[in-house]
């Protein structure tokens, strides 16, 4: 295998690395007079020059003496064209590659005489080299593909018009005219019109989703993060039978597309466990193959036999042990499984998530969002003495409303509901303060608001609640609600009770996980131990540790982890430190979203919890291929060395040293077609 074909596996360009970085992309391009197939035509001319050279040598007696030897030399020129290529490359950068054996090894064979052998190792080097690059290049193209996804120009409003511009020159508050069954062009929120979309290209999801106008464009504007899942769009994704408009929030080059394609390229280079292993084997065993050759030359002095004999042997052992097989067995699994996880919708950032996520046996799974579905509503409102619900309400409902936390979000929206008939004119509070884990801290009316668990009170100099409180929140965590104390100034104004539902089909994923070898599923949860006992008993869950600040989170994952391989499932925002101490950190519902992007190892695109046995199966699949490619390629290398030092020509050992990493390749392209269960 030439050093190209494993550069095939790394996508990113020359000038996004600093000089010497060896990540860089040192591609050849292989192009020429016939196009991108020059080199496959390169070596089918070869093969032909090659039986021509035979016939006449072998059926026409009496053609001319230099007639059979021109038809070889043309053999030599069309099959060693991009090999001497590469290997000039090379050994300019000081490689030492199968191209450079394998033209040791033809020049040798000239040199003995024998044109024929030496145009047959050319011819079958050559062809092998194509389909492996063709076959590597059907990967490639499955990542290349998510680029191609987004249109090249846009319809936007712009003033009382209408033009078509080119999506690059897309501004953020640009309004974008979506046609029909049309491509979006840009990630925003729908201002206008109504429609369902396949968000398949981006998510993986199956089905279109229905998508609605935002309720209020300044708020969406102010706060994109936030915007209902309902109302977001991406670039991609293909519209349904409506026309729709829709704002954009981000440019084409931050569109959650352009991101997830820069990270799938980038994944290619975090080299996974079982690649480390190949490249430490490799920087060992070649050096010792080298020197096993150079004794081999002189074997005729020990045996009895010509030079010419040993010099052969020689030559041919050089080719037998070339590990191109083994270099390429994993990077060529881990590039079709990232493909194809990415074409699921699950980002992979690298070889190393991808084995490690196959390997775990044990998962952590945060509560809000995850096993439930992010979607809390109001239960219960519990005033205290005094106090009447309108003001309890109110009070929450304008402190909240400056938070994009779900239980925030839910209090300002049911809130706003509950007072609908009784105070539609509700203050504006200011400075807000998220006490991480435990609440908010903000301003209303000139006074201090204090929202949150109970936990929060007594502690870092807030006063302790009082016993109608207390009474209050013990009364609703007995009854497996989540509950907030809202209090203002010094006054407890009461409790809040919240309840979120578990996600439909949460209890049949985690049994397929547990089918899948992960034997051991735990919540981890900042609500108090009674409300996350009541939902992991819903979900099925055996074990659920509650009343966990972020660090407690953060103790937990590492006491899972010095038991067992684990995950950390989670939104990838309040859980990104827990997600950093796991052995796998996966976020969901990542698509749009920076933080849960950047900080999971594992991003599912799309906000659905049964996308999780899909990435852990391909996983195991993916790690199940690698392991027979390492051994493949370890075994015919074990098979060939020791044959070629027996006698085996270099024609048979090259021909199955091609076919063992042609073997491996298609073996690794098996992933692109891997279903979800």
């Amino acid at each position: 295998m030439s050093q190209q074909s494993r550069n095939s596996t790394e996508t990113h360009d020359q000038h996004d690395h600093p000089p010497g970085d060896s990540s860089a992309h040192r591609g050849h391009s292989h192009g020429g007079v016939f196009g991108p197939n020059t080199e496959a035509v390169f070596a089918v001319l070869c093969g032909t020059m090659l039986a021509a050279g035979v016939l006449v040598e072998k059926f026409a007696p009496g053609a001319p003496s230099w007639a059979a030897l021109a038809c070889y030399l043309s053999a030599y020129f069309f099959g060693g064209f991009y090999t001497v290529q590469e290997a000039i490359e090379n050994l300019r950068k000081r490689r030492f590659e199968i191209d450079t054996l394998m033209l040791v090894a033809a020049a040798g064979a000239a040199a003995l005489g024998s044109w024929a052998e030496g145009s047959l190792l050319l011819f079958l080097f050559s062809l092998g080299h194509a389909l492996e690059n063709y076959a590597m290049g059907r990967a490639k193209r499955a990542i290349e593909a998510l680029a191609e996804l987004a249109p090249e120009t846009a319809t936007v409003r712009r003033g009382d018009g209408v033009e078509e511009v080119s999506v690059a020159d897309l501004a953020v508050g640009d309004i974008v005219l979506v046609r029909p069954n049309e491509r979006l062009a840009a990630d925003g929120f729908i201002v206008v019109g109504s429609t369902s979309i396949d968000q398949a290209p981006v998510t993986g999801e199956s089905i279109p989703v229905d998508k609605r106008p935002v309720t209020d464009p300044v708020s969406a504007r102010a706060r994109p993060e936030s915007i209902d899942a309902a109302s977001r769009v991406f670039s991609g994704t293909i519209n349904g039978a409506n026309g729709i408009e829709v704002e954009v929030t981000r440019r084409s080059t931050d569109s959650t597309l352009a991101r997830v394609v820069k990270m799938v390229s980038e994944a290619e280079t975090r080299k996974s466990a079982t690649q480390r292993f190949t490249d430490k084997f490799e920087r060992v065993f070649v050096p010792a193959v080298l020197v096993l050759a150079v004794l081999l030359l002189f074997a005729w002095v020990v045996v009895d036999e010509p030079f010419r004999d040993s010099f052969y042997r020689a030559m041919a052992v050089l080719v037998a042990a070339s590990p191109c097989a083994l270099a390429i067995a994993t990077p060529s699994a881990v590039l079709s499984g990232i493909a194809r996880a990415a074409r699921g919708g699950v980002l992979i950032k690298g070889g190393a998530p991808l084995e490690e996520l196959g390997s775990l046996n044990a998962m952590a799974f945060d509560k809000t969002g995850t096993l439930t579905e992010g979607r809390p509503r109001i239960t219960d409102v519990i005033p205290a003495a005094g106090v009447s619900e309108a003001e309890l309400l109110t009070v929450a409902v304008a402190v909240e409303s400056l938070s994009d936390h779900p239980l925030a979000a839910a209090i300002a929206r049911d809130g706003r509901q509950r007072l609908a008939n009784v105070n539609s004119n509700i203050p504006e509070a200011s400075d807000l303060e998220n006490l991480i884990g435990r609440g908010v801290k903000a301003r209303f009316q000139g006074e201090p608001v204090w929202i949150g668990k109970a936990e929060l009170f007594g502690t870092d100099g807030v006063a302790p609640l009082g016993a109608a409180a207390a009474n209050a929140i013990s009364t609703l965590r007995d009854h497996g609600r989540t509950s907030m104390v809202i209090r203002l100034g010094e006054r407890d104004l009461g409790a809040i009770g919240l309840m979120d539902t578990p996600r439909a089909g949460a209890t049949e994923t985690l049994q397929r996980l547990r089918s899948l070898g992960i034997g051991r599923m735990v919540m981890v949860s900042g609500d108090h131990q009674k409300v996350a006992s009541a939902v992991a008993a819903q979900v099925g869950l055996d074990e659920a540790w509650g009343d966990l600040m972020p660090e407690g989170k953060v103790h937990a994952i590492r006491k899972l982890r010095a038991e067992a391989k684990v995950a950390m499932v989670g939104d990838g925002v309040n859980d990104a430190p827990a997600m950093a101490n796991a052995t796998v950190g996966i976020a969901m519902g990542a698509a749009g979203s920076d933080v849960a992007l950047e900080t999971a190892d594992v991003a599912l695109m799309a906000d659905k919890l049964e996308v999780l046995p899909f990435a852990v199966g391909l996983s195991r699949q993916t790690h199940s291929i690698i392991r027979q490619n390492v051994f493949v390629s370890l075994g015919i290398v074990a098979f060939l060395v020791p044959a070629t030092i027996m006698g085996l020509g270099i024609g048979p050992a090259v021909a199955v040293h091609e076919g063992s990493t042609l073997l491996v390749v298609f073996n690794a392209l098996r992933l692109l077609a891997y279903r979800k269960s």
